[in-house]
């Protein structure tokens, strides 16, 4: 039993569920009738939904309790380059979705009651944010779940000793290794979420999750090459790809099959080293931009909910858009640092147009089934710009 539990986790996740993918489409067209198959994947959704809500508030106060102590100019100014970057890409995303509105098969979506003005959708955020905490986390309120974990965590910040606010980290790693455990079952969740959409819907499913596939890589090549070098010349007026190309071969593409932006820290460093960056300044930067830095998670929250928001025919407005840019940037940052953790913020995105969680979770099984090349290319930029705008924060310092 040890030796096939080990063969399990060595294999590659994005291998298992690729075949998981394979395996549920041939159910879904041979055995439609065995219904019983598809659990597997209502069984996998039920346990993110569990976790999820306990994962996000852990890792946001972790990362503001841990995040500027005794920082410098030059982590004041990586700091704004990483915010800046995921708040460009999140908005970057919301125009790509409106040009090209996506829309998603989602049960029970028509039944869900869309808010209407954006007064009242300010009225609404207005007061899940200020409900009580512990029921925000039992309702998966995600507004209140992020106002209430920002607040504690300012408060860890301001008068918790590092005992404390180490043992707050210690329990966000504990969750997030948690949330490992139940994603090495994703590809039996996979085979059960595919063969349900196939056996339901014929292989035409595969069309629309192109087409969604299709936008989020678009919009994160897009902050790839566009907007992270734009930043970086509207800085230091120089040329950026030089930098970014060495970001990308170095760093990029081992975070592309590692599908973990903490799993990727040591490479960066060994990276910034390479540079010739100091090594008080990145030991800090990398790990926290593991943290947030997250472009390709805020171009993944922001999509996902515009989907499910297009799917149920919400209008959403200029100012609606805007304050979802916000809330998936604040969101992103308290991503976790395992494959898919950005998945598991989008019923908080959701929550902020009224959305419930039940209809949004179905967003994030989507989401796990495109998962093989939508979280290894998020992973890649967000792993990579890690090191550049850190060396773009150098770089600034030393022109001083």
């Amino acid at each position: 039993m040890k030796k096939l539990l080990k063969w399990w986790t060595d294999t590659s996740l994005v291998a298992r569920i690729l075949a998981g993918v394979v395996i549920g489409a041939v159910l879904g067209l041979a055995l439609p009738g065995w219904t019983g198959i598809g659990i597997l994947g209502t069984v996998f959704v039920s346990a993110l939904k569990a976790m999820a809500p306990v994962l996000v508030a852990v890792l946001v106060m972790s990362s503001i309790s841990k995040a500027g102590k005794g920082l410098g100019a030059r982590f004041r100014t990586v700091i704004l380059l990483y915010l800046g970057a995921t708040f460009s890409a999140a908005l970057m995303a919301v125009s790509a979705s409106f040009v090209f509105p996506v829309t998603l098969d989602l049960k029970d979506a028509a039944q869900a009651a869309a808010p209407g003005s954006l007064s009242e959708v300010l009225t609404s955020l207005l007061t899940k944010m200020v409900c009580n905490p512990f029921m925000a986390l039992s309702t998966a309120n995600y507004i209140g779940i992020l106002f209430w974990s920002i607040i504690i965590g300012l408060a860890l910040k301001a008068k918790a000793g590092e005992t404390t606010i180490r043992v707050v980290s210690d329990f966000a790693d504990v969750v997030s290794l948690a949330i490992t455990w139940v994603i090495q079952f994703a590809p039996f969740g996979i085979l059960g979420l595919v063969f349900t959409s196939v056996s339901e819907g014929g292989l035409d499913i595969f069309t629309t999750y192109g087409k969604l596939l299709l936008l989020l890589v678009g919009c994160m090549l897009m902050t790839w090459a566009v907007i992270n070098p734009l930043i970086h010349f509207i800085i230091l007026r120089t040329n950026p790809y030089p930098l970014l190309w060495q970001c990308l071969k170095v760093s990029g593409i081992n975070a592309f099959f590692t599908r973990s932006s903490a799993a990727n820290i040591p490479v960066n460093m060994a990276l910034c080293k390479k540079l010739n960056l100091d090594e008080e300044f990145y030991s800090v930067s990398i790990p926290l931009g593991a943290t947030i830095n997250m472009s390709g998670a805020a171009v993944t929250i922001t999509v996902l909910s515009l989907a499910v928001a297009h799917t149920m025919g919400i209008q959403v407005s200029f100012g609606a858009a805007l304050l979802l840019s916000l809330v998936a940037t604040i969101g992103a940052c308290g991503t976790s640092g395992v494959a898919g953790g950005s998945l598991l913020l989008v019923p908080m995105a959701c929550s902020f147009f009224g959305i419930s969680a039940d209809i949004a979770m179905q967003a994030v099984a989507v989401g796990f089934i495109i998962g093989v090349v939508q979280d290894s290319v998020e992973t890649a930029l967000n792993s990579s710009s890690d090191v550049f705008f850190t060396a773009t924060a150098e770089m600034m310092d030393r022109k001083k």
